[in-house]
This record gives structure tokens, sequence and C-alpha cells, in this order.
């Protein structure tokens, strides 16, 4: 049966600029190309988990503008349900400038606009949502108050809530007594938590000191590493599959809506779910551009079969 996932987060219209390397400071330097097309970490998530087949809503803000309008007409393209994304009249839909050098590597710059400006309001007609769903998912492009609320509804629901705290700064203590998985990078968990990723006994160490805050379940992810992963079920490391990444964007956002599209909710299936949401990323990171090169469940079942 397929899963149903909702997404509170970010909507941001990226624009990417293709350059040979990254400019020095106070250097001008031509780009070769400029492309712009969806994404935002939330929208990326969410598209992530409909194309792996999740029955999926989505809730965030837009602006009252052509970006507004076009990111909600992309989402539902991917037959998300945008009932719950509000339109703001002060503040315009959120953007993402990314800078991309020749060996795949990335810099963002994000306006938050609406997506920052997001208050609770927006969860008032949430609960007919959140007596459907399995996952409710959310990040740190949109204001931590709003996904606190969000997750205490959502728990009354006996919904599974997964927390990606990027891009990482201080955390509202009150969200991780709400949060039942939680997903960082290594610098993230160690932005969060002060201990140093080095090894497998410090990210035993970081899952203790989540475990103390009332979150259960962490999945580290290390990049080119893999994925750590530690749950009442056990702990344990998951490879990353070896591939020539072409644009790095969104292979974060892929992975984590692609793995709720397979968790089973007592995660007991986690390391499965792991692999496959590796290889989804995999095959994000060899595609240009981010909500484009997300990759549909048949393709990433096919890759796993090679």
């Amino acid at each position: 049966m397929a899963k149903k996932i909702a997404v509170l987060g970010s909507i941001n219209v990226d624009t990417t600029y293709h350059v040979q390397r990254f400019p020095m400071p106070g250097e001008t330097i031509s780009a070769g190309s400029k492309s712009s097309a969806p994404g935002g970490k939330g929208a990326n998530q969410a598209v992530a988990a409909a194309r792996s087949g999740a029955k999926t809503w989505f809730i965030g803000m837009v602006g009252a503008d052509n970006e507004g309008k076009f990111m909600r007409e992309a989402l539902q393209e991917d037959h998300i349900d945008t009932k719950l994304i509000g339109i703001d009249e002060l503040h315009g839909t959120g953007t993402a400038l990314i800078t991309l050098d020749a060996e795949g590597q990335n810099d963002i710059m994000v306006y938050g606009g609406a997506n920052q400006a997001m208050t609770t309001g927006v969860l008032k007609n949430a609960d007919s949502v959140f007596e459907e769903i399995d996952f409710l998912i959310s990040q740190f492009e949109t204001p931590q108050a709003v996904t606190v609320e969000a997750f205490k509804q959502a728990k009354e629901h006996g919904v599974t809530t997964i927390l990606n705290p990027a891009p990482a700064h201080e955390i509202l203590p009150e969200l991780l007594q709400y949060t039942d998985v939680v997903i960082p990078n290594d610098s993230e968990s160690f932005v969060l938590t002060g201990i140093k990723i080095t090894d497998e006994d410090s990210m035993l160490k970081s899952a203790e000191w989540f475990k103390q805050q009332g979150v259960k379940n962490l999945l580290i992810t290390l990049g080119s590493k893999g994925v750590f992963y530690c749950t009442p079920h056990g702990h344990g490391m998951v490879p990353a599959f070896k591939v020539k990444a072409v644009d790095t964007t969104a292979a974060g956002d892929t992975f984590i809506g692609a793995l709720a599209s397979q968790l089973d909710n007592d995660l007991s299936n986690v390391a499965d779910a792991l692999v496959y949401a590796q290889r989804a990323s995999s095959l994000t990171v060899q595609k240009m551009g981010a909500m484009p090169s997300i990759p549909t469940g048949e393709e990433v079942k096919a890759a796993l079969a090679e």
C-alpha cells in the first residue's frame, strides 16, 4: 500500500548559473549558461516522495506572484495535493540562486520570502490531512514555531514526524520533543549536538544526545561514505552508491522523500529503505537541476536491479 506523506516546508524557484569555478572574493566571472526550475527543500522532498509512489500533500506559503502560480502548478503536475499552500499578499515566493561549478559542486543563496513569513495559520485546515498520513516531514527553511505546532498536531493523530534540520542552526528544544526521526548530515549533526562526527563511537554518542532530547531515531547522512542509522531496532551503516556527480543539488532532499516513501511506520525496515533512498539520491546527482533531476520509483527500482 502506498505511503501517505505530508511535507511542511519551503517552496523556491531555483535559478542556476553554470560556471567553470567559483569566483574569488571581489572577482567577477562569466557564467556559461543559466537555467530556472522549481525547487526548495520542502518542494523537492515532496516531489521525491510522490515520484516514488507516495500519496503526498504539501503545506507551505507562496507569494501572490507568477512564481507562486508556477510552483503550485509544478507540484500539481506530480499529483501533489496543494490545498494547504497559502498565499502571502505581502511577501514574494521564495527564490534560490545557485552557482554550479564544473565538478558538480554548488553554492546556494536563498531568499526566504513567503517561506520565512509563514505562520501557524497555514495549519488551520490541516487536521483532515493529519488524519490520513503516515509521515510528516519538515526542514529549517520555514519557521520552527510552525513546525512545532504542526508536529504537535500530527502526533495527536499518531503520525510519525521526520525532521531534516537543514540548513542547521539553533533548534527549539520543544521541536525535538515532537520529533520521531531526525535526519542531519554530519556537519548539521555537529552544529546541533557539539559532537564532531569522526567514527561510529561519535555517531552513537550523537544518537544518545538526540535520545536525551526526545528523538529515538537518528539517521546521519555522510555523503559518499553512506548513511549511519540508529533506531530501537539497532544501528549500522548503509554504503553510498558510487557514481559520477554532475550536480549535487537536491540530492539530500531526494534521499529524504524517497526514504519516507519506503519506510514502515515503526522503522523496522530502515536498512532496506535506506538502500532505496541512497539509490534514488545517486540518480539525482547524475542529472542537472533540482526538481527535474529527481527520479521516479520505476527508475530507482531499475537502477537497483542493475
